[in-house]
């Protein structure tokens, strides 16, 4: 089995301890960071589908997204200058009135480790503050808004709404429990996920 596919299977059953150390050998093997970044995610597509199928659950999912978070540690430094590496940058949050963070932490993590520099609003954000994130932080070309609760899908149509009505150019992706892909076409949002291993995928279709 060659380092990278080493890498990939560690980080699959998140092996954190092991992961730092089989990146570095995967680098002096002479794969090239982006390569071993790739695989790392395709290892993560791998994890989003076994607990999108029930396989695996979210303990699990932690642990391979840590144990890949690991390996993007050593690669980022050698990463920094190669901005194909990059995606630009992901405003994350949940939406007013809804203080669900668990899926959207997931979702971060899962995004992050697709290639995207991550700021996360929190909880319970008002829509105009996404917008101010979104014009605070440098390269935005994606902002992800979650609503786990019924009662805030009002909110989240009225985030994906003020965004798309600031004229800046990004792509919206929502997801959540109550969140259908027609809903989130009726409120004009650019991408759907149904869970987070899903929405890595999809924010890397949206942006590029």
């Amino acid at each position: 089995m060659s380092k990278i596919e080493e890498v990939k299977a560690k980080v699959e059953i998140g092996k954190t301890k092991l992961i730092p150390g089989l990146v570095q050998e995967a680098l002096d093997e002479g794969n090239a960071p982006g390569e071993i970044l790739q695989a790392m995610v395709d290892s993560m597509s791998v994890v989003g589908e076994k607990f999108s199928s029930g396989e695996i659950f979210v303990p699990e999912m932690l642990i391979a997204a840590k144990a890949m978070s690991k390996g993007v540690d050593v690669l980022r430094p050698l990463m920094a200058g190669d901005t194909s590496a990059s995606l630009g940058t992901c405003i994350i949050g949940t939406v007013a009135g809804d203080l669900h963070d668990i899926g959207k932490n997931l979702v971060s993590m899962m995004i992050e480790s697709a290639g995207f520099t991550m700021v996360d609003l929190g909880v319970d954000v008002p829509a105009e503050r996404f917008v101010e994130a979104v014009k605070e932080n440098e390269n935005v070309t994606l902002v992800a808004c979650s609503g786990l609760l019924t009662t805030t899908m009002p909110a989240l149509k009225e985030a994906v709404q003020t965004i798309k009505a600031s004229g800046l150019d990004v792509k919206v992706i929502v997801g959540g429990a109550p969140v259908t892909p027609e809903y989130a076409a009726e409120i004009g949002a650019d991408g759907f996920a149904p869970d987070a291993g899903s929405a890595a995928v999809k924010a890397k279709e949206l942006v590029a």
